[in-house]
């Protein structure tokens, strides 16, 4: 209950009364490169996707309506591959807030490789979601992503805070393998950066002290700026270490280019107002760790 307690003090001084769900996701259907599907599947199939996403109880937790966790996801319909059948590319985005500010920080913002999101989708038939067993493509990869949202959440809320979820989202990623599902996404060998490697990589314990950088990161980093900036950027810096750490022991891992997608630019903001000596420990992390955008942390040492 560590994320309920913060969060109450991020919006301390309002008062609700409706309990809501953990999600307010928003979904967008992108279809400018098909044809000859009616408009109006499409925007009964977003329809359908929002409620089933924002009205799904998710935990047994109680949530307020300004603590729900902000998410979208970016579905892009490349064809129709059979009655009913869609390919698409899919894309997944999320956020929390920053305490003591009005800034809201990425926690999350991942694409899928092209032709790794095969769904039917029928209007009319509910989206129905059952943990225990594979119902549809749609449905697991929509729930594995709600899960995976929840953990890196609760991860930044306290210490390996997301495990349960995590492990929820895992067990989705297995029952679409025991399936015998023939779809993308799911399996190691098809790719080094699917939904396989994604939910294996957060629980790997090579890769643990990537978890513990995103609560130090968050919690002792960006919760304190708005009182402490120095002590803040400090404890960012130190949440680095942790990262740097990880990346020795598993270099190849998704998990730093998806990272780094979604918070390069904010370290550049971040430490563009630090001292000289601080400025080039993060810069010396951050190339060794991102050596493909290494050129792009000398923005820092340019910020005066």
């Amino acid at each position: 209950m560590i994320r309920k307690i913060l969060l109450l003090a991020l919006f301390a001084g309002f008062a609700f009364s409706v309990n809501a769900q953990e999600l307010n996701c928003r979904i967008q259907v992108s279809h400018q490169q098909v044809r000859g599907t009616a408009k109006e599947t499409f925007e009964t199939m977003r329809k359908d996707l929002y409620e089933f996403m924002n009205n799904q109880r998710w935990t047994n937790h109680v949530y307020d309506i300004d603590e729900r966790i902000e998410c979208t996801f970016i579905i892009n319909i490349t064809s129709v591959v059979g009655s009913e059948k869609f390919l698409a590319t899919l894309q997944v985005q999320a956020a929390r807030p920053v305490y003591g500010s009005n800034y809201t920080t990425a926690l999350l913002n991942y694409k899928e490789k092209n032709n790794e999101f095969i769904f039917n989708y029928v209007e009319g038939q509910p989206i129905e979601f059952n943990e225990k067993q594979y119902t549809t493509e749609l449905t697991q990869v929509m729930a594995f992503y709600a899960y995976v949202i929840l953990g890196m959440d609760y991860d930044s809320f306290g210490e390996e805070g997301g495990s349960e979820f995590l492990v929820r989202a895992r067990n989705i990623a297995s029952l679409a393998r025991s399936n015998g599902s023939s779809r993308p996404g799911w399996t190691a060998f098809e790719s080094n950066t699917n939904r396989y490697h994604l939910i294996e990589g957060l629980m790997n314990d090579k890769l643990r002290p990537l978890r513990l950088c995103s609560y130090r990161y968050h919690r002792h980093g960006l919760d304190q700026m708005h009182e402490k900036p120095e002590l803040a950027r400090a404890a960012i810096a130190e949440s680095l270490k942790l990262m740097r750490k990880a990346y020795r022991a598993e270099s190849n891992s998704m998990l730093f280019p998806m990272f780094f997608t979604t918070k390069s630019d904010e370290l550049i903001k971040i430490f563009a107002k630090g001292q000289g000596s601080e400025k080039q420990a993060v810069i010396n992390i951050l190339k060794e760790t991102d050596p493909a955008n290494a050129s792009k942390y000398d923005k820092i040492l340019q910020s005066k």
